[in-house]
C-alpha cells in the first residue's frame, strides 16, 4: 500500500476519533473492570431449549478486545471480537444499544478495542453470540490494521511489527503463550526438584563460560569496557562454592556472530548446576524438563517438525561420540591417518591441528546431521571440553554430553571440573593463540580462586530455550518463536 494511500486511510479514523470525541467519549479507553476472557465465556453453561422452542436467554456476561471484523444490516450490526484467549460474535442492534450505543457502534473499525456487556445466546444460524445490551469503547487504532481475511503474511514485517503480527494471526499469539507455558514448566520442575533460581551479571569484565565473540560496552563511571555474557557458567559455579548446592538461571545471553534459522545474537538459554551430581543426573533432568514442557503445551510426545515426526517419548538413548563417529563418519577416530584423509576429502584444513580438534570438524560435519534424536551423545573429546571432568578410567574422554534433535544441538552438560590446579593450566592452554576479541582471551583469576576454595563434584546442564521452543511448536526459524528478533535497520 502506497503511503498516500495510508495517509488516507489515517486520516478517515482521525475522522473517526473526533466523532467519538464528541460523543462525550474519551477515545483512548478508561477502566474496564469485571471483563472475563472470551475463552471463559464461551465455555459458559447455556439452558436447554426443547426442540421448536424460542431459545432461552443466557448468562450476562461481560468482554473486552480488538474488533477484528464489522459488518452491518440495516440497524444491526455483527461485530467478531478478539482477545488473548480467543474470539467470539457480537450482535449489536440499534433498539437493544439506544440511540448513543448505536452512534458508537457507527463509528467503530477495524482494530478499534471496546468492551461489551451483554446476554449470551445463539444466533438463527446457531452461532454463539453476545447479544450487547451497551458498548464501551475502550480505544482507537489509528493505524489500518492488514487485509482483514490474511492477517499480515509478509515475513520480514511481521519481525518488524510484531504488535500487529500478534493480533492478525492467532497462531502467532498462540506460539509466544505456548513459549511462556514451555519457561513456565521449566521453572515450576526446577523448583519441584530443589533448585532455586538466581541472577547474575549481563555485563561483564572477563567474557567466559563458553567460546563465542562477545558484544562489548562500556561503564563511563568506571572508563571500563565490560562485555555482555556469553554465558552464566562461572558465576553459577562460584554460587555451588559458596554453598548454594542447586541453582539455575533463564538467561538472556549475547553472542556477537552470525545470524540465521538457528541463531540469533541475543538468546535465552537456562543453565543449571546441581552439587553432588554428573552429567547422567543432568541427562535424567534434561529429560524430564522437556517432557514437562511437552505436557504443559499439550499436543503429546509425537509432535510434527515440518513435514516429519519428532517422538519425543522417553526414554531417549544414548551413545557415544566415538561409536556414532565410527558409525558415520566411517573411520576410526584412533586412526590419525585415516582420520586426517576423512577431514581432507570433507575439504577440512588440517595444518597444525590437534587430532580431537579434527575429529570436532568431522563430527559437525557429517554426523550431526544424521542425528534424528532425541539422543544423547555422551563422552566427547577431552581436548575439547576445558570445562569438564575426564573420566577416571580414560583421561582423554570427557565426561560430557549433548541433545540432539533433527541435527540441532539443543542442551549442552558436563560433568563439572572442579580441580583448581587442573582447570588453571587448561585455561592457560585454551588461552593460547586466543584472538583478543575473541571469548576467553583473558585469564579469569577470580574463578581460579574460587574453585581453590572448594567446588563440589557437580553436573552442570545448559538448554537453548529458543531452539527448543523451535521444534516443539513446529516453527522453522528462531525469529518464529523470539519476539523482537535483531533485524537490520528499515532505511
Amino acid at each position: 500500500m502506497s503511503e498516500e494511500s495510508l495517509e488516507g486511510l489515517e486520516s478517515v479514523r482521525l475522522e473517526k476519533l473526533r466523532k467519538i470525541e464528541s460523543l462525550g467519549l474519551d477515545p483512548w479507553g478508561q477502566r474496564f473492570d469485571d471483563h472475563k476472557p472470551i475463552a471463559d465465556v464461551r465455555g459458559l453453561p447455556m439452558p436447554e431449549t426443547p426442540e421448536g422452542e424460542t431459545p432461552a436467554p443466557g448468562p450476562a456476561v461481560r468482554v473486552a478486545g480488538r474488533i477484528m471484523l464489522k459488518r452491518g444490516q440495516g440497524k444491526v450490526h455483527f461485530i467478531e471480537l478478539r482477545d488473548w484467549t480467543g474470539r467470539i460474535q457480537i450482535f449489536v442492534g440499534k433498539n437493544q444499544v439506544g440511540e448513543a450505543g448505536w452512534a458508537l457502534a457507527s463509528e467503530l473499525d477495524y482494530g478499534d478495542r471496546i468492551g461489551v456487556d451483554g446476554t449470551l445466546g445463539f444466533t438463527k444460524t446457531g452461532e454463539l453470540t453476545v447479544f450487547a445490551t451497551s458498548l464501551t469503547f475502550l480505544g482507537k487504532s489509528l493505524a489500518p490494521p492488514p487485509e482483514k481475511w490474511h492477517g499480515l503474511t509478509d515475513l520480514e514485517q511481521r519481525y518488524r511489527q510484531r504488535y500487529v503480527d500478534l493480533y492478525s494471526n492467532p497462531e502467532s499469539l498462540e506460539t509466544f503463550l505456548s513459549r511462556s507455558k514451555i519457561l513456565a514448566a521449566f521453572r515450576k520442575i526446577m523448583g519441584e526438584k530443589g533448585f532455586v533460581e538466581v541472577e547474575t551479571p549481563t555485563m561483564q569484565s572477563i567474557a567466559g563460560g563458553a567460546a563465542a565473540r562477545p558484544f562489548v560496552t562500556h561503564h563511563n563511571t568506571l572508563d571500563i569496557d565490560l562485555f555482555m555474557r556469553i554465558a552464566p557458567e562461572l558465576y553459577l559455579k562460584r554460587l555451588l562454592v559458596g554453598g548454594m548446592e542447586r541453582v539455575f538461571e533463564i538467561a538472556r545471553v549475547f553472542r556477537n556472530e552470525g545470524i540465521s534459522p538457528k541463531h540469533n545474537p541475543e538468546f535465552t538459554m537456562m543453565e543449571a548446576y546441581q552439587a553432588y551430581g554428573d552429567y547422567h543426573s543432568m541427562m535424567d533432568l534434561t529429560e524430564a524438563l522437556i517432557c514437562g514442557a511437552i505436557d504443559a503445551i499439550g499436543g503429546g510426545y509425537e509432535r510434527p517438525w515440518g513435514d516429519v515426526t519428532v517422538d519425543f517419548t522417553p526414554p531417549w538413548p544414548r551413545k557415544t561420540y566415538y561409536d556414532l563417529f565410527r558409525e558415520h563418519a566411517g573411520v576410526d577416530p584412533t586412526d590419525h591417518e585415516a582420520l586426517f584423509a576423512k577431514a581432507e576429502s570433507l575439504g577440512i584444513k588440517t595444518a597444525g591441528k590437534d587430532p580431537d580438534v579434527v575429529i570436532s570438524d568431522v563430527f559437525e560435519e557429517v554426523v550431526e546431521d544424521s542425528l534424528i534424536g532425541p539422543i544423547f551423545v555422551i563422552d566427547y573429546p577431552a581436548a575439547i571440553c576445558p570445562l569438564t571432568k575426564r573420566k577416571a578410567s580414560n583421561p582423554a574422554v570427557a565426561e560430557r554430553f549433548e541433545l540432539f534433535v533433527r541435527g540441532m544441538e539443543l542442551a549442552n552438560a558436563y560433568t563439572e571440573l572442579n580441580d583448581p590446579m587442573l582447570q588453571e593450566d587448561l585455561f592457560r592452554n585454551q588461552l593460547a593463540g586466543q584472538k583478543e576479541e575473541d571469548s576467553m582471551a583473558k585469564m579469569d583469576d577470580d574463578f581460579v580462586r574460587a574453585l581453590k576454595h572448594g567446588m563440589p563434584p557437580a553436573g552442570g546442564l545448559g538448554i537453548g530455550m529458543d531452539r527448543l521452543c523451535m521444534l516443539l511448536l513446529n516453527r522453522s526459524s528462531i525469529r518464529d518463536v523470539v519476539l523482537f528478533p535483531l533485524m537490520r535497520p528499515q532505511s
